[in-house]
């Protein structure tokens, strides 16, 4: 079992930076592949970037290309998301998630366990 929690949303205004953070609990997070999503009320929710379990591979939905940057410390069980020049389309509530899967994925119907999601809101 493991539990995630997110942390580090927040109001920012267009052209500004978040970081966000996903501290997991138990022991194998390292043997987890993480991901972060986002959704906006009457859409589905969407990856927006992923993590191999060693940190060595990584995927990011092009919406979010060059302008996002996921990483991991195992040692900390934790994930990122370092979000720079945030447009307003970026709000949304974001997700963290862990897959049992070694290597990245895009698909949510792939990962295992969710954190309950913090609110990015980027103001024009």
């Amino acid at each position: 079992q493991v539990q995630l929690v997110e942390s580090g949303g927040g109001l920012v205004q267009a052209g500004g930076s978040l970081r966000l953070s996903c501290a997991a609990s138990g022991r194998t997070f390292s043997s987890y592949a993480m991901g972060w999503f986002r959704q906006v009320p009457g859409k589905e929710r969407e990856s927006v970037a992923a993590i191999s379990w060693s940190g060595g591979s990584t995927y990011y939905a092009d919406s979010v290309k060059g302008r996002f940057t996921i990483s991991r410390d195992n040692a900390k069980n934790t994930v990122y998301l370092q979000m720079n020049s945030l447009k307003p389309e970026d709000t949304a509530v974001y997700y963290c998630a862990a897959t049992r899967r070694s290597t990245w994925s895009s698909l949510k119907y792939e990962y295992d366990y969710w954190g309950q999601g913090t609110q990015v809101t980027v103001s024009s």
